[in-house]
């Protein structure tokens, strides 16, 4: 009876919105009924049911200010029963139990009003104009996934122009592989090559790199610590790809940097011979012989006492800092395996179908071993323990020109930290070794290659879906009910 309060009354079945006189609406009910009360937000009407059957719309008049704030949960609408007899007991259900009335089947045919609703969008005689963008965006998420044959089909069949050579798809397709293959240091090198100024220009993204390779270092599958091994499988946790490691040197003096004047703890010493024909780890053809089947028998370390080193240095990184890292990882990198139908086999060269590694010859099923640091290569261990001190030094040099970073700082301290531990991937850091950690990386390389280009750092395509997710979010918070039954994902399929 007040206002803006809306009732079924049980013993006339009358109807009442704000006003203490009733409208004829439904029949009466009583102990044992059970009745339900709709609101739908979508067109501002209620309707009630009664032992699971709808009496039909009761009001169409609820204020557009009550939908929003019921929606935002505030106090504006409350289910409310009236009881009139003393001893009276109600049960309230609010879809703890399965409703009476088919709610389901309600949902799906307001589903399908939206949806037609969507359909019946009209479009005019901008059409032809849509459809040419939509083309250009799909062609320009093919490129920036590097699909190459699919991206020159769907530019054929759709008149348009690849906006970036072939050649430019293969070689971020190259680096996408040995990424994902968790070949950081190849990665690294191959960047460096293709594009010599993109890791200069941007020292966060190399620094993630390089933290990227020392635990893939950690994890056996880096070729630095592959090569060393000797025997050691191909990959303890690695993508199915095997590209061929690039043997020109180094152009970056802190990525190809000469070992032999870098300590390897107290009292100990080390030499590695073969290392002046390898940058990186990666072999020349003349040094492949005697440099993958070395022996290095000079260092006088053993495991316990370089895990206790790399305990140490992992404590000492809690005093690093250095600049954030902008990584775009909205969308990671897919496609570029080789069991992928439209990635890097569909398109490739004759060259890089012959790739090759020193180890190639030695697949071994990595699940019937039990990983080890490394590989459970000796002389692994020693180059790691280089590496992270090289790391160590390029963080602290970081943080001088560029000032604190937390990010790097982090970063780095669970890198470390995954030395900490006798089973590093049953860790709680553990979760770095996952080879699906290494997509981000890839997506964040794969964009700045991009931005070399002046091609977008994220394909169109998928920022319009993000945006069109973005505005159902805001569209709800609203109070617009209509946007619960049009999610993007009904799109996609």
């Amino acid at each position: 009876w007040d206002k803006h309060s809306y009732g079924y009354h049980g013993d006339d079945g009358h109807s009442f919105c704000s006003s203490g006189t009733g409208q004829p609406y439904g029949p009466t009910f009583t102990t044992g009924d059970v009745i339900g009360c709709c609101v739908n937000l979508i067109n501002n009407t209620c309707f009630y049911t009664k032992n699971g059957h709808s009496l039909g719309i009761a009001f169409t008049d609820l204020p557009d200010r009550c939908s929003v704030k019921c929606v935002l949960l505030q106090p504006n609408l409350y289910p409310t029963v009236g009881l009139q007899t003393p001893g009276e007991v109600v049960d309230a259900n609010f879809g703890q139990h399965p409703f009476v009335f088919d709610i389901e089947d309600y949902m799906r045919e307001w589903r399908t009003k939206i949806q037609a609703q969507i359909d019946r969008f009209p479009i005019g005689d901008r059409e032809g104009e849509w459809q040419t963008m939509i083309q250009k965006m799909v062609s320009s998420y093919l490129v920036h996934h590097g699909y190459c044959a699919t991206a020159e089909a769907f530019a054929r069949s759709t008149d348009q122009t690849v906006l970036e050579e072939l050649a430019s798809i293969k070689n971020r397709q190259r680096i996408q592989k040995l990424v994902l293959a968790g070949r950081m240091g190849e990665a690294i090198e191959t960047t460096q090559q293709l594009y010599p100024s993109l890791l200069e220009r941007n020292p966060n993204l190399l620094f993630t790199l390089k933290v990227r390779q020392f635990i893939e270092m950690v994890n056996g599958t880096d070729s630095e610590v592959r090569c060393l091994g000797g025997r050691s499988p191909k990959s303890q946790d690695s993508y199915p790809v095997s590209p061929r490691p690039f043997s020109s040197p180094s152009m970056s003096p802190s990525h190809g940097m000469n070992i032999h004047n870098l300590a390897s703890g107290k009292g100990s010493t080390a030499h590695f011979s073969g290392f002046e024909s390898c940058s990186n780890g990666v072999i020349s053809n003349k040094a492949h012989q005697s440099y993958c089947h070395s022996k290095h028998q000079s260092s006088s370390l053993n495991v316990p006492e370089l895990n206790s080193i790399n305990v140490s240095r992992s404590q000492q990184v809690n005093n690093f800092t250095s600049n954030d890292v902008d990584m775009e990882t909205d969308h990671y990198s897919n496609g570029v395996g080789e069991t992928s139908s439209n990635g890097f086999l569909n398109g490739s060269s004759k060259h890089d179908h012959e790739m090759e590694d020193c180890d190639t010859e030695m697949e071994v099923d990595s699940s019937q071993l039990r990983r080890q640091l490394c590989g459970g290569s000796q002389a692994a261990i020693e180059r790691m323990i280089h590496f992270g001190r090289e790391l160590q030094a390029m963080s602290e040099q970081l943080r001088r020109e560029c000032g604190k970073n937390t990010a790097n700082k982090k970063m780095l301290k669970d890198a470390f930290s995954l030395l900490a531990y006798s089973d590093p991937w049953n860790s709680p850091v553990g979760n770095q070794l996952d080879p699906i950690q290494r997509e981000p990386v890839c997506s964040a390389l794969n964009s700045a290659i991009l931005e070399t280009h002046n091609l977008p750092k994220q394909p169109p395509l998928a920022l319009a879906m993000g945006q069109a997710t973005q505005c159902l979010g805001l569209m709800a918070r609203s109070g617009i009910g209509s946007c619960a039954f049009a999610t993007v994902e009904d799109y996609l399929h």
